[in-house]
């Protein structure tokens, strides 16, 4: 009941603050009934309880539909954007387009060529409301030089702290092409107070310091917190969500793997293993409950999601797009690449003459399973991170600092826990290596909005497999254009001070 209330909470706040913004949301001073961040800091001070409130309501924003400002049916909060960097990734392939969602603007990569089209407001509008939002609970505690005098006000500082790095983070990944190329370069504006006075570009390297600095500062005001629930972030999600912005540096990987070592040592997830699912499968992906489970929140039908969701544009057990004829699939040529003992194979429907061939019938499922989408309120949870993600990352930052020796064994015990025969991991090194942790980065994590950060950081190129309905065949390297999107018509309409793309 307790965490009930609080998910009303945390819709009813975003309810306040997002309608009395509507269109004008980039406004400094906006009107009507939008709590000022004086307004809410006198309000905590009479009620702490209150910007715990706040908090869980920027966490809503994360699952609740058209907070990237439209009505489609692909505005569904972050995990939303997840869907949007696996199919540029070329991970998950649209199999089959009944309905369109996803086919011309992100399968056919027409959005990041053309400013004018939504999908790029999304992704802009939706991170920086995060964005918005958390400056307005920081400020509310005094700034971002603030330490609050007791441990609840330090945690909820915290979270906002991380939270606003969080969506900074996700913006350096789908707006800059290449980090290192750009480190120099004016790319995203950066906003530490709420509201929104139309800033200029900072450049890559200010915008990363600032993300650095606010997931040092949340690792500390976090040390201690135990959160009432998995929605909330802790120390070690801050963690390993500092641990992913290293790591697309490119430069700091010894520190990748101290910190997700950190993670994985502070963290009460265990690893997902089959003995935990169905049928020996590695399946289900829809408890928060769930051990392996580090961040994610749990859904229920008082929340009232439905055909408008991730469970309803991927599962095929919910009665929505994937069910009816929007297929979603893992790229066939990644499937294929799966050694033959390999328990991740069973989580995708293999029977390559039927049009469900290759959807993750075995992966992601609503508990009903019931294959003609039954399920029309969605009660299955979101995932945002879970155990194995500090864990691959500190492998990877182990065999990226010259570590070999400890990055293979730590490979070879997770591969062990996924393949039958995992000695061939011990004839691995130099690229070799690398190839493999990606390649495992990439199979563990299908779906679950990771292919699109691996990619950029490994360098990789997208080679789409044949059940692609589009570029199938053809080779993207990873700072094309075509696979990073352009800031919004809207903003260049809006922001005197950012005329251009470049």
């Amino acid at each position: 009941m307790k965490e009930k209330m609080k998910n009303y909470i945390g819709v009813a706040c975003l309810a306040l603050m997002v309608s009395a913004c509507g269109d004008d949301f980039l406004n400094e001073a906006p009107e009507g009934d939008l709590i000022t961040a004086d307004q809410l800091g006198d309000g905590i001070e009479l009620n702490p309880e209150l910007g715990e409130a706040t908090v869980t309501g920027i966490y809503s924003t994360m699952f609740v539909t058209e907070t990237g400002g439209t009505t489609g049916h692909d505005d569904f909060g972050q995990k939303a954007y997840d869907v949007f960097g696996d199919m540029v990734s070329g991970d998950m392939a649209l199999t089959l387009s009944t309905f369109g969602w996803y086919r011309s603007s992100i399968t056919e990569l027409q959005a990041p060529l053309d400013f004018t089209l939504q999908d790029n407001y999304q992704v802009w509008r939706y991170y920086y409301r995060i964005i918005n939002l958390s400056n307005l609970v920081i400020e509310s505690f005094g700034g971002n030089d603030a330490v609050p005098e007791t441990a609840d006000n330090r945690y909820t500082l915290g979270q906002a702290i991380a939270l606003r790095a969080h969506a900074y983070f996700f913006l350096t990944q789908y707006m800059i092409n290449d980090i290192e190329a750009s480190w120099t370069t004016p790319t995203l504006p950066i906003y530490t107070e709420p509201g929104f006075v139309g800033s200029a570009k900072s450049t890559t390297q200010e915008v990363y310091d600032l993300m650095e600095a606010d997931l040092n500062k949340a690792v500390n005001l976090l040390d201690g917190y135990a959160r009432p629930s998995k929605t909330q972030i802790d120390k070690p999600v801050a963690q390993t969500i500092l641990a992913y912005v290293l790591a697309s540096r490119r430069d700091r990987w010894a520190d990748v793997a101290t910190i997700a070592g950190s993670a994985l040592a502070n963290t009460t997830a265990t690893p997902m293993t089959t003995d935990d699912t169905v049928n020996g499968i590695l399946g289900g992906f829809n408890d928060v409950a769930s051990q392996g489970w580090m961040w994610g929140v749990d859904l229920n039908a008082d929340i009232g999601l439905g055909l408008i969701s991730w469970w309803g544009q991927i599962d095929a057990y919910s009665f929505s797009y994937a069910a009816f004829g929007d297929n979603k699939g893992m790229d066939s040529g990644l499937y294929n690449s799966m050694r033959a003992d390999d328990v991740r194979r069973d989580q995708f429907f293999n029977q390559p003459a039927n049009a469900r061939h290759l959807q993750p019938l075995f992966k992601f499922y609503d508990s009903d399973r019931v294959i003609t989408g039954a399920s029309q309120i969605v009660k299955a949870d979101y995932i945002y991170m879970r155990y194995e993600e500090p864990l691959l990352l500190q492998i990877e930052g182990l065999a990226k600092s010259g570590q070999e020796g400890l990055a293979r064994a730590a490979l070879l015990d997770f591969v062990s826990t996924r393949v039958t025969d995992a000695s061939f991991v011990n004839t691995l090194g130099g690229q070799s290596l690398l190839d493999e942790i990606y390649k495992q980065t990439r199979l563990e994590f299908w779906g679950e909005g990771k292919s699109y950060l691996a990619l950029k950081r490994n360098k990789g190129t997208v080679n789409r497999g044949s059940n692609h309905l589009s570029f199938a065949g053809i080779p993207i390297p990873f700072d094309d254009e075509r696979l990073t999107f352009e800031i919004p018509q809207e903003e260049l309409q809006d922001n005197n001070n950012i005329t251009t793309q470049n």
